[in-house]
């Protein structure tokens, strides 16, 4: 026999690396533990913080679940807000009474789980936005209490909970014809303005992005201005309507208030402007104070300024107003209107160094032009009620206002 060595095969030994199995998710196991827990404590939501807390739960893996279990009393079905199967437990938001002082516990109980486990407030979210879409499929109690729920998390300021994340989802064609989500945000609204501001509320709405957009939440056939003046008006939520229509009377001065400058910028025919701002005084049903005021600056900011040339500044001044005296005496119809238009020339010369020795030029121009009568120039001299520089101007102007006192003794 040989006494040679039999062959082998030779080569590298590969080391091959132990892949991690990942465990499959399991929540219908997690909810039954939290149900559990609830259960075992009769829904004191105290001690369910305490034993949540002590417990190997994994919250990172099912937050959906736990708020689910949270806001529901057990897990939902995917998609719904229909009861999966599994324990479930009667403490839940939805099961409790439709009371800010039976919701505030589960408000303030969040608010613990999340400063423990803030990861969670994306959950939150979820789970939030899931109900609020679903709104059709409770009933109108239930929908209370989400909306109440939902003003008390606000009202206490739930740790990094969104606005959006309430206002965005509830704009769903089918809930907003129904007339639901007109509903919740009422009972929101009622509701967070029992603790809170209207300046607040507003504060919300705008980093929701609704503030410019409410009448999204009407149905269509209330989606007017008067529609939601009636409407928050029978809610008895009068200083929301006050602020409404407060903000949709400066989005109308604001409107004509560009109208107007585009036109005497075009040196439009003054009787086509002068037809503009009528037809826009009536359908916006603006008061004439306020019209007489941005006729005004709008003239004046139309005005070519010349850095220090006073002179130049004073004829460009006066051109401007003798050019555009007609749209003034157009809305200057009455004394009181008159007696605004000066005030208004008088806070401008004021505030505006340029102008402060243009005063009683532009006064006497005015009067030229027929915009200003003789008696609201007297009648501001002697009892005009504004401080701002009056002073000066009464002095400035007294040589004009003599004059008219002699042509008047003279008469």
């Amino acid at each position: 026999m040989s006494s040679k060595e039999k062959p082998t095969l030779g080569g590298t030994r590969i080391k091959t690396r132990k892949r991690n199995i990942a465990a499959p998710l399991d929540p219908a196991a997690f909810a039954d533990a939290v149900v559990q827990i609830y259960l075992d404590n009769a829904g004191d939501l105290e001690l369910v913080a305490k034993n949540l807390e002590s417990s190997d739960l994994n919250f990172s893996r099912y937050g959906d679940t736990f708020f689910e279990v949270v806001f529901t009393g057990g897990r939902t079905q995917p998609g719904t807000i229909k009861p999966d199967e599994g324990e479930r437990h009667p403490y839940s938001v939805i099961e409790c009474e439709a009371k800010r002082e039976a919701i505030l516990p589960s408000v303030i109980y969040i608010q613990k789980i999340l400063r423990r486990r803030p990861f969670l407030i994306k959950n939150l979210e979820n789970v939030m936005q899931r109900l609020l879409q679903s709104l059709e499929l409770f009933e109108d109690n239930e929908r209370k209490k989400l909306a109440i729920f939902t003003a008390l998390a606000f009202s206490q300021k739930l740790s990094g909970l969104p606005p959006e994340t309430v206002f965005q989802p509830l704009l769903k064609d089918n809930l907003v014809v129904k007339g639901l989500v007109l509903s919740f945000i009422t009972d929101f609204f009622k509701e967070y303005l029992v603790d809170n501001s209207l300046d607040d509320l507003i504060s919300i709405l705008k980093r929701g992005k609704m503030e410019d957009n409410l009448l999204d939440y009407f149905p269509s056939a209330k989606r007017s201005p008067e529609g939601f003046s009636e409407h928050f008006t029978k809610e008895g939520l009068v200083p929301l309507v006050e602020y409404n229509e407060k903000k949709i009377f400066e989005v109308k001065l604001k409107e004509m208030k560009s109208a107007l400058t585009t036109q005497i910028a075009e040196e439009s025919d003054i009787s086509e402007v002068i037809e503009n701002v009528k037809q826009r005084v009536k359908d916006a049903k603006l008061p004439d104070i306020e019209v007489v005021r941005i006729l005004w600056d709008v003239i004046m900011d139309a005005v070519q300024w010349s850095g220090k040339n006073q002179q130049q500044n004073a004829n460009s001044a006066l051109r401007q107003v003798k050019t555009w005296a007609k749209l003034l005496n157009s809305f200057c119809s009455s004394g009181k209107l008159e007696l605004e238009l000066m005030y208004k020339v008088q806070m401008q010369c004021y505030e505006d160094a340029k102008l402060m020795k243009l005063f009683p030029e532009i006064v006497k121009s005015l009067y030229d032009q027929d915009v200003l009568a003789e008696d609201t120039i007297l009648y501001w001299f002697r009892k005009g009620l504004n401080p701002k520089g009056r002073q000066t101007f009464v002095k400035a102007l007294e040589p004009f206002v003599n004059w008219l006192e002699e042509a008047e003794e003279e008469e």
